[in-house]
Order: C-alpha cells, then sequence, then structure tokens
C-alpha cells in the first residue's frame, strides 16, 4: 500500500478525516469545497440558490440523500436495479457478464479467470485493472492496489456522500472489445427530470483519452469539458435504445447520467453516476454550465436532515 504503516493506523486516520469533511466541513458550511469550486470554476459556490450545473451536482452531494443513491451508485448492487426496472430479459442482455464478485483480494479465483478480463471495485471511480494480452496480469501489484482500495473510503474530500455508503467489493468482469481488439467508447447519457439532454462521449479512456459533447439528436455541441474535444464521430447502432433505457432507468431521479458500450451494435450497460467531475468540471463556454443548471429542478424528497 505504499506504506508500512499498518492498517489499523489507516483505518483510524480515515475515520478522523471521515468526521473532519463530514462534520466540521459541514457545520462551518463547507469552506473547503467552496475553494475547490471557485479554484475550478473560477465563480463562487451558491449552496442556498444554486442555478448551474456543477452548483446543483454539489448542492446534491452534500443535501440529497435519496436512499437509491448509494445503490444505484453502487456497481455490484445496481445490476438488481436494472431487474427491477427493466425486467429481467433485458437486464440480463445489457449488463456485462461477471465472472467473481468476493469481498477479499484474496479470494479471487485467478486460476479460473479467463485470459482476458477486468478487475474494479465497486464503490469508487477509477479503480479498474485491465487485464489482456496487451497487459498480462502483475498479481503482487493487483492485490497490493486492491487492498489499498478497499481500506481507503472514497470521495470524503469531496464531500460525496454516497460513496461512503456502498459496502466495498470487489468485481471480475469479462473485457468488452470490438471485432478489432480495441476497447469500446464509453457513452454518458444525462438525464434530467426523464428526459437525455445531452451525451458524453469517452474515446480511448485507458490512453489518449479526449471527449466529444452532442445533443440527443447527435448535433456535435461546441462544448468543452473537461479535456478537449475529439473530432466528430457517427452516432452508435444503438443510440435510440440507450436513451431510451436510460430514460427508464432514470425515473426515480432528477438528475443522473448513465453509462453504455457499443460493442459492434450489442448494448452493455456501464454504471449510474450521481456526482459527474465532483461538479467540479469546468464548461467552456461557462454559459453552457448554467443553460444546463435551467434543466434540472431541484425537488428533493430526501433532504439532509436539518436543510431547509
Amino acid at each position: 500500500m505504499g506504506s508500512n504503516m499498518p492498517v489499523v493506523l489507516y483505518k483510524i486516520l480515515f475515520a478522523m478525516k471521515k468526521i473532519y469533511y463530514n462534520k466540521l466541513q459541514r457545520f462551518f458550511g463547507f469552506p473547503v469545497l467552496k475553494r475547490k469550486f471557485f479554484v475550478q470554476q473560477g465563480y463562487t459556490l451558491d449552496l442556498n440558490n444554486p442555478k448551474s450545473f456543477n452548483e446543483k451536482v454539489n448542492w446534491k452531494k452534500v443535501y440529497d440523500r435519496n436512499p437509491l443513491l448509494p445503490i444505484v451508485a453502487d456497481k455490484y448492487r445496481v445490476r438488481n436495479y436494472l431487474h427491477e426496472r427493466l425486467g429481467s430479459e433485458i437486464a440480463s442482455e445489457i449488463l456485462i457478464p461477471h465472472f467473481a464478485v468476493v469481498n477479499n483480494p484474496s479470494d479471487i479465483p485467478f486460476n479460473e479467470l479467463p485470459d482476458e478480463y477486468v478487475i474494479k471495485t465497486n464503490h469508487a471511480s477509477g479503480t479498474n485493472i485491465i487485464v489482456s494480452k496487451d497487459r498480462p496480469l502483475d498479481k503482487v501489484s493487483a492485490l497490493e492496489k486492491l487492498n489499498w482500495w478497499l481500506i481507503k473510503p472514497y470521495g470524503i474530500s469531496k464531500s460525496e456522500w454516497v460513496y461512503q455508503e456502498i459496502p466495498p467489493k470487489i468485481i471480475i468482469e469479462k473485457l468488452l472489445k470490438d471485432r478489432q481488439g480495441r476497447l469500446p467508447n464509453d457513452y454518458k447519457l444525462h438525464v434530467f427530470h426523464g428526459r437525455c439532454e445531452f451525451i458524453q462521449v469517452d474515446y480511448d479512456r485507458f490512453g489518449g483519452h479526449e471527449k466529444s459533447l452532442y445533443d440527443r439528436e447527435w448535433e456535435m455541441l461546441e462544448v468543452e469539458w473537461i479535456r478537449a474535444k475529439a473530432k466528430f464521430e457517427p452516432p452508435p447502432a444503438t443510440l435510440e435504445r440507450m436513451i431510451s433505457i436510460a430514460q427508464i432507468l432514470s425515473y426515480e431521479f432528477d438528475y443522473i447520467r448513465i453509462d453504455f458500450y457499443d460493442v459492434d451494435g450489442a448494448l452493455y450497460f456501464g454504471e449510474m453516476t450521481h456526482y459527474p467531475a465532483s461538479g467540479l468540471g469546468r464548461f467552456y463556454p461557462r454559459e453552457f454550465d448554467f443553460s444546463l443548471g435551467k434543466k434540472w429542478t431541484i425537488k428533493p424528497r430526501y433532504w439532509e436532515k436539518g436543510h431547509g
């Protein structure tokens, strides 16, 4: 884990960090979060009267306590949600096959796994290990990373409540590749009040990562977000189905991002996300941030106790 510090001391430090961010920061009005927001966005975060998309993402982080949020953000439990909302036939068709789900890295059945697969945690972002012919498994390194990812709480310093409510697990799933042996594009549908308003496409996420934004009619938006725009590409064959399924899955939420992969015309579900870029990703031009905010009317049913 990069240090000889005993695991118990790490747990104590993380518990103290959780108290600091969840209790003291809340008491003082989230000064660290507001400072991060101003540095990234260039304007002041208003949690009392949020107007922009990014302000509302941050409002959602600190005040929305819908008990469904941790369930659908959990890459393991969300599978049951898909079965409930879509029916087992469709859910089974679009869910990526799992080879194993374990609580402890030492329980991963490495000898029973195929030549290519993905190891990930269910409770965090960026905790993925791709195993393929081009990226052979380094078992010692993988186990060290996984042990660290399971111990370290995710999202505390950015006040991302939802991830602290997810019991950590390790998932081993099928590695998706197209006919040319490439990893598929990642299609992220942003849904406001049951309607997909724009689609973010991430290309080559584990290489030369680029991003483009499109409207629901697949007109490219002259907007940059987090990374430079990639060149225009034609819509995936499954676009209409993606939009339809995303809008069904979004029923319980005022805003949510739902991710898919298109693999040679076959549709696969990725994940559901509440806090894209933690509400810190800057749009160029800035006006787009506020025009998106107008599409999102906050009508919380599960407010943080004592707020409002």
